[in-house]
């Protein structure tokens, strides 16, 4: 019986989704942003970001249960280098998932995974300018231009 079972298996035996998984992680890791589809991007997310908190740590061990998981040492520097400085204030919520419509071959869900922190169009920060405002003379000012302009077109 199937119950209480969640995980989707994504029509795959266990041991190439875990090595689809991790060449995706990879991947992830390396260009910041890959197209994939819905259902992938969703298990990667759960494959990825506990990778990303476990690299906020560095030490040996956590070197080594990221290097078991992405089997890539290329990638295990990467996300210990820039990923780890880009993320290291954040608390959680690494990537971002946003659907990018149907496939045209078969209709699957499309969608793009990406770093959070690597996104310059997402993360502008907005900083307000700060605007000198006059005090209330304009509204006096105002009043006291149009009285003078009453003034003069009543005495010619």
């Amino acid at each position: 019986m199937r119950h209480g079972k969640k995980f989707n298996h994504l029509g795959r035996q266990k041991k190439h989704r875990e090595l689809m998984l991790a060449n995706m992680a990879c991947s992830i890791i390396e260009h910041k942003r890959i197209f994939t589809t819905v259902a992938k991007a969703k298990a990667l997310r759960t494959y990825v970001e506990p990778l990303v908190t476990k690299a906020k740590n560095d030490t040996m061990h956590s070197r080594r249960v990221v290097f078991s998981y992405l089997r890539d040492k290329e990638a295990t520097a990467e996300i210990f280098s820039t990923v780890r400085d880009a993320i290291i204030d954040r608390p959680g919520g690494y990537t971002r998932i946003i659907k990018t419509g149907r496939r045209l071959g078969d209709g699957a869900e499309m969608a793009m995974i990406e770093f959070v922190d690597f996104n310059e169009v997402y993360n502008v920060k907005e900083t307000k300018t700060k605007t000198r405002r006059s005090k209330k003379k304009s509204t006096g000012s105002e009043a006291a231009a149009t009285e003078t302009e009453n003034n003069e077109e009543s005495a010619e």
